[in-house]
């Protein structure tokens, strides 16, 4: 889930199957004439189109193959107001290996808020979720390949220039407020209505696209804020939900913003403990946690700059902290990270600088005006920016007041939110999700973003549920361990219990560099 610095990333193009064969269960009711079908809401309309090429331009490596097809589902863009604008939604469908499919498909929920799902389809693909049944990717409203695509390639430039100059400095901040402001401005030219992308009209969208596929149930996923998304959905359109995966947890009454820092609190505390844990890691760095503070507080103080090959990067104490914490977005990071930390503290920057330049979203990939709906009308119109600094300085009473003025992934918001303007929701998406249907909850140990606690919290109105906490894993654990995948399909195919989970016991925690 990350805004300033969202971090979470064979051409054939084929239609999705409308026949009524058994072999294709992602069918319209209509084109079957099935009377056990739900009816689709003629307000929601699926129609097979063609899959895009390139998926994403640039990166060839996430097209979609000839196991995928392709439609859009068209739905109102606010639901208060049926004969308004109608918008439409990306969709595309991997299809099941099985000659057999199961009837009820999984439905996947990207993060963000705002992120690509279609860019997401294609990195899922070799997980082996569609052994047994079809998977489904839905674009949320207002991002890649939906249309409308909000996206804002004026913050897309501010980020990328934003590695060469501190968030702390106050003439960064106009910087980036204007671009917010020149995207809104050009948004709201083309007649959208920002208010309706927010996560009540996205869970919506959700449930009549089952309605429209025709399907009498299906499986939900979501990994990040597609967590909060598919608890919303199941709190507010339960019917059809025979599971639901939940994968680095976002519960629907925790405030997002308000829970950064002790998320990132909470993730500091787990890479310092498991580094002690470590001898190696423990002898060659052991005054890694003081290290780390006064480093933050030295940089909010003093900016360190690092030349990469002519590019001019700062490092300052908000950008050293929050890099911290988006090491833990991506497998394969955590090895080096004690490593990173000592070095910077001992003013060597060129590893912190290095993996800054690669935290930096390729272009043209966000849809940020789903990113400011939900963190916008959902978040900061539900606490201030005083409160979140408090609970800031509780969980880090040691950093500077400086960093903490800042939000981790979000830096100003408060600001950004000032400009974007969306009324607040309903009080009620911060209702906790109550629900009997089984539901499997994954989460890292090393997830500075989502850690452990928040899918306990969420596990507890769910009275068919298990939390598996995966040691040394961070953010979005699905894609960063063989286990994760086969312990979901064993899930999808036994939700109500004995499905495997032993391998979990063998995830075992990063051996830290030390070199």
């Amino acid at each position: 889930m990350h805004r300033r610095s969202v971090g979470t990333m064979r051409v054939s193009v084929r239609m999705l199957a409308l026949g009524c064969a058994a072999t294709a269960p992602m069918v319209l009711a209509s084109a079957c004439g099935s009377s056990g079908d739900p009816a689709p809401d003629p307000a929601a309309v699926f129609t097979a189109t063609a899959c895009p090429s390139p998926n994403v331009p640039g990166l060839p490596q996430l097209d979609l193959g000839a196991e995928f097809t392709c439609g859009t589902l068209t739905v109102p863009e606010d639901r208060s107001r049926p004969d308004g604008r109608r918008i439409e939604l990306a969709v595309t469908r991997l299809g099941a290996t099985s000659a057999t499919p199961r009837p009820d498909p999984l439905v996947y929920l990207t993060g963000g808020p705002g992120g690509p799902a279609l860019a997401s389809a294609a990195q899922v693909a070799p997980l082996g979720l569609n052994r047994d049944r079809d998977v489904l990717f839905l674009g949320q409203r207002g991002t890649m390949h939906s249309d409308p695509f909000l996206a804002c390639p004026e913050i897309d430039e501010f980020q990328a220039a934003q590695t060469g100059l501190s968030p702390l400095d106050p003439a960064t901040a106009p910087l980036g407020v204007e671009a917010t402001r020149t995207c809104r401005d050009r948004v709201t030219g083309g007649g959208y209505d920002l208010g309706a992308y927010d996560t009540t009209e996205n869970a919506a969208d959700v449930a009549d696209l089952r309605v429209a596929l025709g399907l009498d149930e299906w499986n939900v996923y979501g990994v990040s804020y597609g967590t909060d998304l598919a608890l919303t959905v199941l709190r507010d359109h339960p019917e059809g939900i025979r599971s639901v995966v939940l994968d680095s947890v976002v519960p629907t009454q925790n405030n997002i913003i308000e829970g950064f820092w002790p998320g990132a609190a909470a993730g500091y505390r787990a890479l310092f403990d498991a580094c002690t844990a470590q001898p190696a890691c423990a002898a060659a760095y052991p005054g890694l946690e003081d290290e780390f503070t006064a480093t933050v507080n030295r940089l909010a103080v003093a900016p360190l700059t690092v030349d990469l090959s002519g590019r001019r990067v700062v490092l300052d104490g908000y950008t050293f902290a929050n890099l911290v914490i988006q090491q833990s977005l991506a497998p394969g990071n955590y090895a080096g990270l004690p490593a990173l930390v000592h070095a910077t503290a001992t003013g060597d920057g060129v590893p912190a600088a290095t993996a800054l330049l690669g935290t930096v979203t390729p272009p043209g990939l966000i849809g940020y005006g789903l990113t400011f709906g939900v963190f916008c009308g959902e978040q900061t119109a539900f606490t201030d920016r005083g409160q979140v600094a408090a609970t800031a300085k509780q969980v880090l009473p040691d950093f500077p007041d400086a960093v903490l003025s800042l939000v981790p992934q979000a830096a100003r918001i408060f600001d950004d939110c000032d400009v974007w303007d969306v009324p607040a929701s309903d009080a009620r998406v911060h209702e906790p999700t109550g629900s009997n249907v089984p539901t499997l909850l994954l989460t890292g140990s090393l997830d500075a973003v989502t850690p452990p606690s928040q899918a306990r919290t969420a596990a507890a109105t769910l009275s068919r549920s298990e939390v598996l906490e995966f040691p040394g894993l961070g953010h979005d654990v699905l894609q960063s361990s063989d286990c994760a995948p086969a312990v979901t399909v064993g899930f999808l195919e036994q939700p109500t219990g004995n499905y495997d989970t032993s391998c979990v016991a063998r995830v075992q925690m990063p051996v830290f560099t030390t070199g």
